[in-house]
């Protein structure tokens, strides 16, 4: 255990001292990892359907619900203070607009979240509550790979899902950012400043992992949920052929029934984990 410990030690020594460095070489196997689930691999092929678009979008809004509520809380904090960009890299309201404009007025009530998504947003409460330092990992991680890939995904998207518009994209754009790449510059130079002593730093790089981890973990759930609700409508599709002619009003309430009861069901069982 010492010999990983020491050789993880010596993989952030080679590439210097900036900490969005040290970031960046602790979680590359995390990385790779998080763009080869299912549902990325899919994404990245151009092959994102409605559904796991609309369901992706859920996720992401408890999850940066946590997280900005956090970084607001605890703008003031050194550590957080330094890289606390609400008006360039606030996400929050964007998913507002893109859930409204597929879930329609009633969005609220029909975001639906499975137990990875919970655990994400829970380890987020808790260290903005106990260790807001830690912050920093979870905002590097996410902001930084949504500006990273926010308009190449954002156009992606837009072809998969056939939409004839930018209406429901508002995640990916950020309009308060005039040139991403120097606005990363920035982002890493501010990180870079930070006082940490050498446990913290070694915390913040656990962390970071953490944070890929439980992306990875959100994704694979993600893809878990559409595949019960796929066959569910595939079993409610053979009902309804068995049932028309005795039953021919009830089909359509028996996918609407299916979808819910597996939906819950999957959600409570991953929970429960």
């Amino acid at each position: 255990m010492e010999t990983m410990k020491s050789a993880r030690k010596n993989d952030t020594e080679d590439v210097g001292s900036d900490l969005s460095e040290q970031i960046k070489a602790a979680t590359k196997d995390s990385h790779v990892r998080a763009e080869n689930t299912t549902l990325m691999l899919d994404y990245q092929k151009g092959k994102i359907t409605l559904p796991q678009y609309k369901l992706l979008l859920c996720s992401l809004y408890e999850i940066y619900r946590a997280l900005e509520e956090e970084l607001d809380r605890n703008a003031s904090h050194p550590a957080v203070a330094p890289i606390y960009f609400p008006q360039e890299l606030a996400r929050l309201q964007t998913l507002e607009r893109d859930l409204e404009h597929f879930f329609g007025s009633e969005w609220r009530q029909r975001v639906i979240v499975p137990a990875a998504t919970v655990r994400y947003q829970e380890r987020i409460r808790r260290i903005g509550a106990e260790s807001p330092d830690l912050l920093v990992a979870h905002a590097y991680t996410r902001y930084l790979g949504d500006l990273s890939g926010g308009q190449v995904l954002g156009k992606i998207t837009q072809k998969s899902l056939g939409l004839s518009s930018k209406d429901g994209l508002s995640f990916f754009s950020f309009p308060d950012v005039s040139s991403p790449h120097r606005f990363k510059q920035l982002y890493r130079s501010r990180m870079n400043s930070i006082e940490l002593t050498d446990g913290r730093r070694e915390e913040m790089l656990r962390e970071a992992n953490t944070s890929f981890l439980l992306n990875i973990q959100v994704f694979d759930d993600l893809q878990k949920m559409l595949s019960v609700t796929t066959e569910a409508e595939d079993q409610s599709e053979g009902d309804a052929v068995k049932s028309k002619n005795m039953f021919p009003s009830l089909p359509s309430m028996q996918f609407t029934v299916g979808v819910c009861v597996a939906l819950a069901t999957v959600g409570l069982g991953f929970y429960a984990l």
